[in-house]
């Protein structure tokens, strides 16, 4: 089984980052050779979507490379960082190039949806919003958890959240992934 995971951010430092890569090898845990790829969506930077540059580049390489990762993974982990309350400029635009090769941009791959902030919303809006539309972009929907305050509930040094509450929440929705 591949697990395909990345942060909806272009931050190097992503905790979001930290925090999908922890979901995606909590489920791997749970199947027999299963291999965790994680994605830095920095490595698919394009222009701004417009129609206009649409026409003018067609379908960039680079959302058709994007579109392709998700069609070769088994299940997918996506956590949400939260510009303004919503996604972040960086993930909406790769999002909307892909969508425009096909509209079931998760190609009904099994998934977890993530979000977390340094604060106690932990981006509970993003996370609302990105669970919401998912299913209209064909992804299977298993679970999402928002973790507040990521520096007080993840132990930067082992990679683990440290807040059994959290940790125990975390643990059953990355079993319901590969379940």
């Amino acid at each position: 089984m591949k697990i395909l995971a990345f942060a909806a951010s272009s931050s190097r430092q992503s905790i979001n980052k930290q925090l999908a890569n922890y979901a995606a090898n909590q489920a791997a845990k749970l199947v027999e050779n299963a291999e965790v790829e994680l994605l830095d969506i920095n490595d698919y930077e394009i222009p701004l979507f417009s129609e206009d540059r649409e026409k003018e580049l067609g379908k960039p390489a680079l959302a058709t490379a994007f579109f392709d990762k998700i069609g070769s993974a088994d299940a997918i982990v996506i956590s949400f960082a939260e510009h303004n309350g919503s996604y972040t400029a960086a993930y909406k635009n790769l999002f909307d190039w892909t969508s425009r090769i096909d509209q079931k941009v998760f190609q009904g791959k099994p998934t977890l949806l993530l979000a977390t902030s340094p604060g106690p919303g932990g981006a509970a809006s993003v996370l609302a919003a990105a669970t919401g539309s998912a299913p209209y972009f064909a992804a299977d929907v298993k679970g999402s958890i928002s973790v507040p305050s990521f520096y007080q509930n993840f132990d930067a040094e082992t990679g683990e959240i440290n807040n059994p509450e959290l940790a125990a929440q975390l643990a059953q929705v990355a079993a319901l992934l590969v379940g």
